[in-house]
């Protein structure tokens, strides 16, 4: 495969990446009960359509424009993998161009 040809197939899945005005937004998701993390939390930007699931260690991390403020929603979309849990948004302001989040999540 060719250099433009993954480039086209990135975009196409990605949509245009323009990481100069964007910034990376990343952290944990916990139990709050046990401290333990959470794999296979939906972690979104309300009115976008793309999303990322927290992997075993609980993490996430992707790119998001820079706005006055952003939306992040935390949804449990799989409570037979991991238990069930309370979703929860979370209001961004004074974005920068990296934030790490600590997210601890009630048990239903």
């Amino acid at each position: 495969m060719s250099l433009s040809t993954a480039a086209f197939i990135f975009q196409a899945c990605y949509g245009p990446q323009d990481f100069g005005a964007d910034v990376l937004i990343e952290g944990l998701v916990k139990s709050k009960k046990t401290g333990e993390p959470i794999k296979g939390i939906k972690v979104s930007v309300a009115d976008n359509p793309q999303y990322q699931l927290t992997d075993e260690d609980g993490s996430f991390s992707f790119y998001t424009e820079i706005a006055d403020t952003c939306k992040i929603m935390f949804a449990d979309i799989d409570s037979d993998q991991n238990g069930a849990f309370v979703n929860k948004d979370t209001i961004l302001t004074n974005l920068t161009h990296q934030i790490y989040l600590n997210i601890l999540l009630a048990e239903k």
